[in-house]
């Protein structure tokens, strides 16, 4: 069996990927190591930016986060319990950001996918990339308890940190940079109202917190916890007590309690792997970068390098021109970085690290006190949230 390109993962990097491809023409096969319903069931992000936004309606899969997603004009910062608004349409001159939850954006994909005849094979085992240096790359893969072999002209790894993608780049031209952060986000989901029109971001004594939404009926929640915490030691009363105390007197009787059906505890970390691709081989999305949540740019990083190297196999496949494809690896990754950092300064200015009395901990303060009393420190941050132009 031969395919155009191999995409592995059927998160919404390798999805996306694989509709934009589509609706040019372009074949695909996407390999999946989990279920159908595992996947659909991740929870994940929920703050698009209008990149990945216009990237969903590209593709036309679109309707129903038209209908149900959320625009938010801006954000709120609460410092100690008081609360900063960041008007980012009226700072970056109508951008905006869309609340719609990546699980519903997977399952429209995978939906879009399988609609217009589009093959995703999950459960696929064992998969390993081979000959990415030659002109006829292939995937083997157990399925079924049957091996399969599929050749193909690129790879696309869009398999999250842990994938064979970037295992399989040559480990003596890889390099990478990491930063792990002393503490997590304990989540929860919950059938609540949300607390505010827009995301509440809190930075307070006792730790950072978050109110996001998935909905008017579904709230998204964090606070920030050592990391070696555990969910056993967080009740949901404990949890409840803890949010209203960090957004302070004034907001914490806006707090909606609701039945909590989801709890998790995510470490933070910023990573990024150099270079994105190899041969015929390219990695997309968390194969190649994570980065802290408090920036909103998981998810938005991944779609962005989906639109790079979507419009590079074009150009190749179209026109028979490979620049693009040779440049993919710096073009995203010059947005990756911008992206990581603002990433980590948002994360260095709201969270506590316990070193608030020593000189870096005043820094930190003092960055946040400008930004909230500057028009140019609002825009900077305005710019970056809603995401930077591709």
């Amino acid at each position: 069996m031969h395919v155009p390109v191999v995409i592995i993962g059927s998160g919404p990097a390798g999805l996306l990927l694989s509709h934009l491809l589509h609706v040019r023409g372009i074949g695909s096969i996407i390999l999946e190591r989990k279920s159908r319903d595992y996947v659909e069931g991740r929870i994940r992000a929920g703050v698009l930016e209008m990149g990945t936004v216009g990237l969903m309606r590209e593709v036309g899969v679109d309707a129903r986060m038209n209908a149900e997603g959320i625009l938010h004009d801006g954000i709120y910062i609460s410092v100690e319990g008081k609360r900063h608004h960041i008007d980012m349409k009226a700072l970056t001159g109508g951008q905006t950001v869309m609340i719609y939850g990546q699980t519903e954006l997977t399952r429209d994909l995978i939906a879009a996918r399988l609609g217009h005849g589009g093959e995703i094979v999950f459960n696929a085992e064992n998969v390993s990339l081979h000959d990415v240096e030659s002109n006829q790359p292939y995937v083997r893969y157990l399925h079924d308890g049957t091996e399969q072999r599929v050749t193909c002209d690129y790879i696309a790894a869009c398999d999250g940190y842990h994938g064979v993608g970037r295992q399989t780049m040559p480990q003596d031209k890889l390099k990478t940079f990491e930063r792990v952060y002393p503490f997590g986000w304990l989540g929860v989901l919950a059938k609540a109202k949300p607390v505010a029109d827009e995301l509440i971001y809190a930075r307070h004594s006792r730790g950072f917190a978050l109110c996001s939404m998935r909905s008017q009926t579904v709230v998204r929640h964090y606070v920030q916890v050592p990391i070696e915490d555990k969910i056993e030691d967080w009740s949901d009363d404990r949890f409840w007590h803890e949010l209203r105390l960090r957004l302070g007197e004034e907001d914490a009787g806006l707090v909606n309690e609701g039945e909590v059906f989801e709890k998790s505890i995510a470490p933070l970390r910023s990573f990024v792997a150099e270079p994105m691709s190899h041969g015929r081989l390219f990695l997309a999305g968390d194969a190649a970068h994570i980065v802290p949540p408090t920036g909103a740019k998981g998810l938005n990083l991944a779609a962005s390098d989906v639109h790079y190297l979507s419009k590079a196999l074009i150009a190749k496949f179209k026109d028979n021109n490979d620049a693009l494809l040779a440049g993919y690896g710096a073009t995203a990754t010059a947005r990756v970085w911008k992206a990581e950092r603002f990433s980590w300064w948002m994360t260095s200015m709201l969270h506590r690290f316990g070193d608030e009395n020593s000189f870096d901990g005043r820094v930190r303060q003092a960055e946040l006190d400008y930004v909230l009393s500057s028009d140019a420190g609002k825009t900077m941050l305005a710019e970056n949230y809603v995401g930077l132009p591709y």
